[in-house]
């Protein structure tokens, strides 16, 4: 398999899907009706088992053939998509320097935590001096919101100082540890794998080849040419606004750390964490996004009689031939993936490893990502490619600080964060659904 680094991505994903059917045919064949697998009913040609663990090692040994190659052909896609996203992002601003390509950094303000950006900013400064009397505006005009995902991921000790008195009339001293330990929350799951864009109108209007009809024939000589039929239709999604806010009392606006500690951790990562709820599960019904589920035109098929490592595969296919693109992730509730993962032979080996081992978080060569914002029972399929699928932002994360209702009488202001984007599904074909799967 070494010559697989040597493949184009064309070739590679041709070869990953013949691999891939090789498998389902030895997993096919070696089904039982009651979900347990027998080694003596494989008879793909080159295949010979003589015993259960014979199975599981030639399953382990095509599992780790299609983690190369899913690997290699990841890695052109990941060279291919970032030549088109650096195109985009430097269309969308000219001039714009990125880091690592000479001369000083095209945004230095990317290695600055928002709270750092806000604490030392001169409007902050400003209200400093005033007083802290009124409020103030500051908006991030220069970062990408993808920026701000990083950012909310770190994390600001705090170390505060408490005395605890006791019966005795002196009070020791008591030092807290440094830090919090931040309540239970679902992380950020499926914009990872999204690919990102920039718009500056509130839609994002686009263009869908909605007739083809090529009528190209062969065609005697002096007879008419055949004629072919295209037709364009115009679709639209609009840009929604995703925000978050925190009151705080003037004590802690004061508290330079406690600012940029609750700014990073708490704001930005709640307006991420709900856009990443949305871009799977949105109903479209303003201000909602629309999310990939509820997007019309995308396939759907329950899982019925069949083991879900099948219906999977099913819906790969399905992907490759009705939308004419190529599978590129697996999404799925972690309770259904957990069921794959314990799938086990008639005499209870486990088909994706002993329980020693990690195992692949693969299933027919594509990487599995696991989202528990969705329903269990459902997994989605889908070629997640610029081409087919794109979230759009219209400007980064913005802060603001100001009083709402009677705060002013009570020492009280509240912080806000919002930023608005777009999720374009260009080709719903391209996504597919697997309902059924805890059934």
């Amino acid at each position: 398999m070494s010559d697989i680094k040597t493949l184009p991505l064309d070739k590679a994903q041709e070869k990953m899907q013949a691999k891939a059917e090789e498998l389902r045919t030895i997993l096919k064949q070696a089904e039982l009706p009651d979900g347990t697998y027998d080694h003596s009913k494989v008879t793909l040609a080159g295949v010979d088992l003589k015993s259960s663990s014979d199975l599981v090692g030639e399953i382990k040994k095509r599992n780790a053939e299609l983690d190369e190659i899913a690997e290699h052909v990841e890695g052109q896609r990941a060279i291919k998509n970032a030549a088109a996203n650096l195109d985009a992002m430097g269309k969308a601003r000219p001039g714009f320097l990125h880091p690592g390509s000479g001369g000083q950094p095209g945004n230095a303000a990317q290695f600055k935590s928002l709270g750092e950006l806000v604490t030392e900013s001169k409007a902050f400064k400003d209200w400093q001096a005033r007083g802290a009397s009124q409020g103030f505006d500051y908006a991030f005009e220069d970062m990408l919101g993808s920026d701000y995902l990083a950012k909310t991921a770190q994390f600001e000790t705090i170390g505060r100082k408490a005395l605890m008195s006791t019966t005795a009339g002196f009070a020791p001293e008591s030092i807290r540890l440094p830090g919090f330990v931040e309540g239970a929350t679902r992380p950020i799951q499926l914009l990872d794998i999204l690919p990102m864009g920039r718009t500056t109108q509130a839609a994002v209007p686009f263009m869908i080849e909605s007739t083809r009809a090529p009528a190209a024939a062969e065609t005697a000589e002096g007879a008419a040419y055949p004629e072919a039929t295209f037709a364009f239709t115009q679709a639209s999604v609009p840009v929604v606004k995703v925000g978050d806010s925190l009151p705080v009392t003037d004590e802690q606006l004061e508290d330079v750390a406690l600012v940029e500690s609750y700014i990073n951790a708490r704001l930005g990562f709640g307006v991420r964490q709900r856009l990443d709820q949305q871009a799977m599960n949105g109903n479209g019904t303003a201000p909602n996004l629309r999310g990939i589920l509820n997007t019309g035109g995308i396939q759907t098929a329950a899982r019925g009689a069949n083991p879900v490592m099948d219906a999977i595969y099913i819906a790969i296919v399905n992907i490759m031939l009705v939308g004419r693109a190529t599978a590129t992730h697996i999404v799925m509730h972690p309770r259904d993936f957990q069921r794959v993962r314990l799938t086990r032979t008639a005499d209870g080996l486990y088909i994706y490893g002993s329980p020693l081992e990690a195992g692949p978080m693969r299933l027919w060569g594509l990487p599995v990502v696991l989202n528990d914002a969705t329903a269990e029972g459902t997994a989605l399929v889908g070629s997640f490619e610029p081409n087919w699928i794109m979230l759009f932002e219209r400007r980064g994360i913005d802060i603001q600080m100001g009083y709402v209702g009677t705060q002013f009488t009570s020492g009280l202001r509240t912080m806000r964060a919002d930023m608005r984007a777009a999720l374009a599904v260009f080709r719903p074909a391209a996504f597919h659904t697997v309902t059924g799967l805890n059934a």
